[in-house]
């Protein structure tokens, strides 16, 4: 497994109020290792969210709530990136994600409040036809981070994965360890 070396992230979500949502939010935060998980206006009962996050992160990631937007506390090189699907939001592919990022997504039949999404440096959008579910939207963006950050090899010309024992060997020349 490669894990990042660089930087931290943080998940959360506004006014989130299914809790099987929440609760996969946080399991994918978790897996993808997050440093931290948050919710802003959230109407869920945390024994509920147990239901879906089996992993019970909460246990294993600072988690904060916070009832609305100006009582955010982020660290000072912390930048809130909203993922929103808007016409005018950066499109995920060609997003460049903070070293230092703390990604909000929106409730479940709604949008980012005006609120939140000036508080945000950077409006992202999946390029979807429509939205998908804010667990589902959660996944895709922190898959995206993780190949942006994650120090894979590039992908082959040809379907299939990297020639590994040639790899392996690069960068054992290189002094590189995995």
């Amino acid at each position: 497994m490669i894990t990042m070396k660089r930087g931290y992230f943080g998940v959360g979500a506004e006014g989130i109020s299914k809790p099987m949502n929440m609760g996969a939010i946080l399991r994918t935060a978790h897996a993808f290792g997050a440093s931290f998980a948050f919710t802003v206006d959230a109407n869920h009962q945390v024994r509920d969210v147990y239901r879906a996050d089996t992993a019970k992160s909460v246990d294993h990631v600072p988690y904060y709530e916070w009832d609305a937007t100006d009582e955010i506390a982020l660290p000072s090189n912390c930048q809130l990136v909203g993922i929103e699907l808007t016409d005018d939001a950066v499109d995920l592919p060609s997003f460049r994600h903070p070293l230092c990022a703390a990604y909000v997504f929106g409730r479940e039949r709604g949008s980012l409040s005006e609120e939140m999404q000036a508080r945000c440096s950077h409006i992202v959008k999946i390029p979807t036809k429509f939205c998908v579910n804010v667990s589902v939207a959660c996944a895709i963006t922190l898959y995206d981070r993780q190949i942006n950050f994650g120090g894979f090899p590039e992908r082959p010309l040809m379907p299939g994965g990297p020639d590994l024992e040639s790899l392996a060997e690069a960068t054992k020349k290189a002094g590189i360890h995995r």
